[in-house]
């Protein structure tokens, strides 16, 4: 009985609307992702669980640097039960030069590539990946997305996946 249970609920949260590119724009901000990662960001951030149980927070300073070709990230993870991790993107633009920008990129633990476009004021991101986690690590599917939202701060919502079921949320603000 709780299995079925179980199955229901996860099959209705798989029903929830996600965003796309082409919805409508709320604002008139164009997400310049090199610009807006070259230099110093901070951000917090939450995960959370398909149930929306905050499992797991943490603060993180992203320190870009956009050589005209490739925008490297490194992330510095600082979680509140004290552990840390820190991950270093490669992104390179595929796409031609203009509104909408394609990308590609790497990082330790991303399995195969990155793969990432620019449309308006948001940025899309899906990858999958071997994520640490304080028991070991888990492999996940990252529906990532960013809001320009304009001041210098940017909203982050990830969906994740494993085995093509919702197992939670990552949740992060920028600010440049």
């Amino acid at each position: 009985m709780r299995l079925a249970i179980f199955a229901v609920v996860m099959a209705l949260g798989a029903c929830v609307g996600k965003p796309a590119l082409d919805d409508e724009k709320l604002s008139g901000e164009n997400f310049n992702l090199e610009e807006f990662f070259d230099g110093r960001v901070l951000a917090k951030g939450q995960f959370q669980d398909v149930f929306g149980t905050v499992r797991r927070r943490f603060d993180v300073v992203v320190t870009g640097t956009w050589d005209g070709e490739t925008l490297r990230l490194v992330e510095d993870f600082d979680y509140e039960d004290g552990t840390k991790e820190q991950r270093i993107w490669q992104l390179n633009k595929t796409g031609p030069i203009v509104a909408d920008q394609m990308w590609t990129g790497f990082a330790d633990g991303v399995l195969g590539v990155a793969t990432g476009e620019e449309r308006g004021d948001t940025f899309n991101w899906k990858y999958r990946i071997d994520l640490p986690v304080p028991d070991g690590t888990l492999r996940v599917n990252f529906d990532d997305w960013m809001w320009d939202m304009g001041d210098g701060q940017v909203l982050n919502r990830a969906y994740m996946k494993k085995y093509g079921v919702d197992i939670g949320e990552v949740l992060i603000t920028f600010q440049k």
